[in-house]
């Protein structure tokens, strides 16, 4: 199907106030879009939407905690108030956990579904119940963790591989309808955004990305030519996409050569960060789309750009021989 140009759009952006939706909906404001920006940080959302229309554009903000489906619900009420409804609907909210698996506590783990997860599903359900009888897209944030579980990381990788298995099952079941929804998956690698700071961690130093780490404005590059092109799914960086693909040619070797280098590699020469640093529970109230990642942070992902501008069957031989690399490199190991 057809999707109307960004500037003809009325997009929904959760999770809008920090990292990769807040250089989403700074994007796609420059390029016309009107924006509906939700998230729990009020005052950064007030901010946003302040900065935005002294620009020129047209935004309204929704407080919402998308584990609450009153508040997701609430969302779409504001869109359709505000601009008669929506054409793109990014669910882009998320936490992050660092620790491993036998260390975390129950109650952290079951937080971070309900934001992970349940929150996609509530923001999915809600917007193919408005987009099913105009048209338009569903936009799900997922990560190379959806595809490729990760040490230390391990239960935010479940959470993201649930995550493509809703949106891959809502995908074939809307296309047997008829249902006039592109439904995508968007799947960053690391990104340099404050993920690592606002996550709840157990470790016992700052976590910190593992390399190769690219600019949030990478993913919304991706998410904004999702919301006017069709696309089923796109990796964010090629590092992603050769882990990815080296964990289905070879899982055991692949398996090993990440616990051998994430592990080790996630902890940092900083001391742990407090508790009550984390988002888990409260909104962070920084309007902030960076991190303070100390190595090279690319500014852009040539695999990406090949998928999306190139077509797959370029992308995919790309994606082979970085698979072909990481194999290479962990056999070295």
């Amino acid at each position: 199907m057809k999707l109307k140009p960004l500037s003809e759009q009325v997009i929904v952006i959760t999770g809008a106030s920090s990292g990769i939706g807040l250089s989403t909906a700074r994007m796609a404001a420059k390029q016309g879009a009107r924006l509906v920006l939700a998230a729990r940080s009020e005052n950064a959302l007030r901010q946003l939407t302040q900065e935005i229309t002294d620009a020129g554009g047209h935004a309204v903000f929704a407080v919402a905690d998308v584990s609450v489906g009153e508040d997701v619900r609430r969302v779409a009420d504001i869109a359709q108030a505000a601009f008669g409804g929506f054409d793109t609907w990014v669910n882009n909210a998320g936490v992050g956990m660092y620790g491993k698996l036998l260390e975390l506590e129950e109650t952290d783990m079951r937080r971070l579904f309900d934001v992970n997860f349940w929150g996609l599903v509530s923001g999915s359900r809600v917007a193919v119940e408005h987009l099913r009888e105009k048209g338009g897209a569903l936009i799900n944030v997922g990560s190379v963790a959806s595809e490729q579980a990760i040490p230390l990381q391990a239960l935010y990788s479940a959470s993201k591989h649930a995550v493509k298995a809703f949106t891959d099952g809502l995908r074939m079941e809307l296309e047997h309808d008829h249902a006039p929804v592109v439904v995508a998956l968007i799947k960053p690698g690391p990104i340099d955004t404050p993920f690592p700071h606002n996550a709840r961690s157990y470790l016992d130093t700052e976590p910190k990305h593992v390399p190769p780490v690219y600019a949030p404005e990478a993913v919304a590059e991706a998410i904004l030519h999702a919301a006017a092109h069709p696309v089923r799914e796109v990796f964010v960086g090629g590092g992603g996409k050769g882990m990815a693909a080296s964990g289905q040619v070879a899982p055991g070797l692949t398996e090993r050569a990440m616990a051998g280098a994430v592990i080790p590699g996630t902890g940092s020469d900083r001391p742990p960060l407090p508790r009550q640093a984390n988002i888990l529970y409260h909104p962070s109230e920084r309007l902030e789309e960076r991190g303070d990642y100390p190595g090279l942070v690319q500014k852009t992902s040539f695999y990406t750009r090949a998928a999306l501008h190139r077509g797959l069957i370029g992308a995919g031989l790309v994606g082979a021989g970085l698979a072909a690399a990481v194999l290479s490199r962990a056999r070295r190991a």
